[in-house]
């Protein structure tokens, strides 16, 4: 049995505005799960069909063409996996979104209901409004349904399928690792503003987020989704797993990433396990950037250990020139120089020439990023990046130019 408190379920439910039109279908042989759940979307405004087996599931779901499946995993006449496969295989159901739902815990069931094709997996017991977020999540991300941008979640082939006799080392694209020398400097803008412009050039970027718990870059893109925290908590990262927990904007860019949740940042994982994702992301994509956001950790240096370029993102200002210059040498011990490239994020005016910093430094700067802070917030509510919201922009052109060095 679904193990939610009945009054705090519907003492939620009462707070939540009627406005969704969606249909969802709910799979699980126990009734009162399916009623608790059916409450719940009901009363948020979703229409609901309900399926006590797998095989009553599979009619349904045809017949009914819901937006969404709600799917339990253990059931005795066809457990949700062999559901989720037949499903998945049925071309009028491909492309419906699944949540798995169980009661077990085991991560090796996860990671089975992932490479069936599930978009999501919950575990039992979960509060509603958990339930809830994931539900508009999964919607958002997969039928569009976002106020700004349209997102979806695609099956990627790797770089070189048909290359079994390369080496692994062979497989890989590019690692690009976006660095900033302190929290506020823009990582993710010129992360995010160079994966557009590579994709204008008709590469195959992904971008990633890292920063955990503060991560901005899926509002910036209008997705409230959280790929890579779901990520850190499995405990097997296959390559399988990580391209079906990337997403799709509507302008063709791919992207994983981290949410703004400050639980996150606690998150409890092996050091080596965000390399492990973006070693994966690196058979999809070519090249991989990653925004590391600001200063150094042992997970972020295994990956920085690993990038082709690093562009050490700065601001010129006293404080923040300082600054880099202890953390430039650190990197150069982990890296080398030869891999650092430093970029110039002018928020304002009121900052130092960027000769000036070169000159404190000891070292040339390669870009400079202009303030642009209309375009900048018309590209947030947009949910789209200034490259591809205003391509003719001098601040685009500064982004272009920086993804060409690239290559």
């Amino acid at each position: 049995m679904l193990d939610f408190e009945l009054l705090s379920l519907i003492s939620f439910c009462e707070r939540q505005p009627l406005y969704m039109t969606e249909k969802i279908l709910i799979v699980d042989d126990d009734a009162d799960s399916l009623k608790l759940i059916s409450l719940m979307l009901k009363r948020q405004g979703y229409d609901v069909a309900v399926a006590e087996s797998g095989v009553k599931a599979l009619k349904t779901a045809v017949d009914e063409d819901p937006n969404l499946i709600i799917l339990d995993v253990m059931m005795p006449d066809m457990n949700g996996l062999e559901v989720c496969r037949n499903l998945r295989a049925n071309e009028s159901t491909a492309e419906i979104p699944i949540i798995m739902f169980t009661a077990k815990t085991m991560i090796d069931d996860k990671v089975k209901g992932y490479e069936a094709g599930a978009d999501d997996y919950l575990t039992k017991p979960t509060h509603p409004a958990e339930l809830a977020n994931r539900i508009k999540s999964v919607l958002q991300r997969k039928t569009g349904t976002s106020a700004t941008q349209t997102m979806r979640v695609t099956r990627l082939q790797p770089l070189n399928k048909s290359s079994s006799t390369q080496s692994a080392s062979e497989k890989l694209g590019k690692l690009i690792g976006v660095m900033g020398v302190k929290g506020g400097v823009g990582t993710t803008t010129v992360a995010l503003n160079v994966c557009a412009a590579l994709l204008n050039a008709d590469d195959k970027p992904i971008v990633a987020d890292y920063r955990l718990g503060v991560g901005g870059m899926g509002l910036m893109l209008g997705d409230n989704s959280d790929g890579m925290g779901q990520l850190l908590k499995q405990e097997t990262i296959s390559d399988d797993l990580v391209s079906s927990t990337i997403s799709t904007h509507d302008s063709g860019l791919k992207y994983l990433v981290s949410s703004s949740n400050p639980h996150d940042g606690a998150l409890d994982f092996a050091d080596d396990k965000p390399l492990q994702i973006i070693q994966s992301l690196r058979r999809y994509g070519n090249p991989t950037i990653v925004d590391l956001g600001n200063g150094l950790s042992r997970a972020s240096s295994k990956i920085i250990e690993k990038v082709d370029r690093l562009l050490f993102v700065i601001e010129a200002s006293a404080v923040a020139l300082n600054m880099a210059k202890s953390q430039l040498r650190v990197l150069d011990d982990l890296i080398g120089g030869g891999k650092i490239s430093v970029v110039v994020v002018n928020r304002s005016q009121s900052t130092l020439p960027w000769h000036e910093a070169e000159n404190r430094l000891n070292r040339e700067v390669k870009a400079i990023i202009s303030p642009a802070p209309e375009l900048a917030f018309q590209a947030g509510e947009q949910g789209k990046p200034m490259v591809l919201l205003q391509s003719t922009a001098m601040v685009s052109g500064q982004f272009v130019k920086l993804a060409e060095e690239l290559k």
